[in-house]
């Protein structure tokens, strides 16, 4: 869930919410020309960590015309356990730390 925007608005909007302080935002591409904003209108969804031992994998799926974002299970997921995907971040953006803790962890979500 969330506003779906061209990838050039995304790409203002993630400047302005750094100058806003609002943190963390929440773009997830969609396609080659959209991208989901859910900063401020998402689902729980938003808030699924990164792992490099991930439990989720992401994936898109059309429905009637309409394409969506869904996370599918990969392996079997405990009680309680924590939800998580790899984020799979952009390789030449800039780097950014991984504190997930797995035992394959890369250091680096991209």
């Amino acid at each position: 869930m969330g506003e779906k925007i061209r990838i050039p608005v995304a790409d203002k909007r993630e400047v302005h919410y750094g100058k806003l302080g609002v943190g963390d935002c929440y773009l997830f591409r969609l396609d080659t020309h959209n991208i989901i904003d859910a900063t401020f209108y998402g689902s729980k969804a938003r808030y699924i960590n990164h792992s490099c031992d991930p439990n989720l994998k992401s994936d898109r799926l059309d429905v009637n015309g309409v394409k969506h974002i869904v996370f599918i299970a990969i392996r079997h997921i405990q009680a309680e356990e924590e939800l998580t995907f790899d984020y799979n971040f952009e390789p030449d953006a800039e780097k950014l730390d991984c504190f997930c803790g797995s035992h394959n962890c890369r250091s680096r979500l991209n």
